[in-house]
């Protein structure tokens, strides 16, 4: 079957086209023939446990994509519109997200690691300096220069240092015991990591 790859600034202007099965494998061909996807339309495509390490995927159009547990090592995905994007579990290591937007995305359990963000937007902040990324607690942890988002829960660090007890328990059957024990180390975390003092 013929599956073509277009443009997302031209509908019309093919960037990579070939026999294949789904997009999926032809992704995984453009990728190990070295193509050049820059600016590819993606939109909505299951991508799920893709592997596309060291892809060339700058200026892609990913958005709603569903990446879950794709392999993106070491690809370039500067300037990438991953938008909704759900890359739960993806690697995501010394990937190049430079001036990407992850608006929206879903990247619970992705590693970052060596990742580049200079730039890139996660929920409309633009990250400035490398998040921190705790796996391994009973919930996913991201600490942004302003946010910390624990599970799918997303908030200031001002508004988590001065949530109280029946606020946090109503986030999750878990919540209130996991941060009884995390709140203290987690905070210190925030502040360290944070554009301004946390006010006491």
């Amino acid at each position: 079957m013929l599956i073509k790859i277009t443009s997302r600034f031209d509908s019309k202007r093919v960037i990579y086209e070939g026999d294949s099965e789904t997009l999926k494998d032809l992704l995984v061909k453009a990728a190990s023939e070295g193509a050049d996807l820059t600016g590819a339309d993606l939109t909505g495509a299951d991508l799920t446990g893709v592997n596309l390490r060291g892809a060339d995927l700058r200026g892609t159009y990913l958005t709603d994509v569903n990446l879950r547990g794709a392999d993106l090592t070491g690809a370039d995905l500067t300037g990438a519109d991953l938008t909704g994007a759900y890359l739960r579990g993806a690697y995501l290591t010394d990937v190049n997200l430079r001036g990407a937007d992850l608006t929206g995305a879903d990247l619970t359990g992705a590693d970052l690691r060596g990742a580049n963000l200079e730039g890139a937007k996660i929920d409309g902040e633009e990250i400035t300096k490398e998040p921190l990324m705790i796996q391994g607690l009973y919930y996913w942890v991201l600490i942004t220069e302003s946010y910390m988002r624990i599970g799918c829960k997303r908030y200031t660090h001002q508004e988590w240092s001065e949530f109280k007890d029946p606020t946090i328990a109503a986030m999750d059957s878990k919540a209130l015991d996991f941060w009884n024990e995390w709140k203290a180390p987690l905070m210190t975390m925030c502040e360290k990591h944070s554009k301004v003092e946390i006010l006491k």
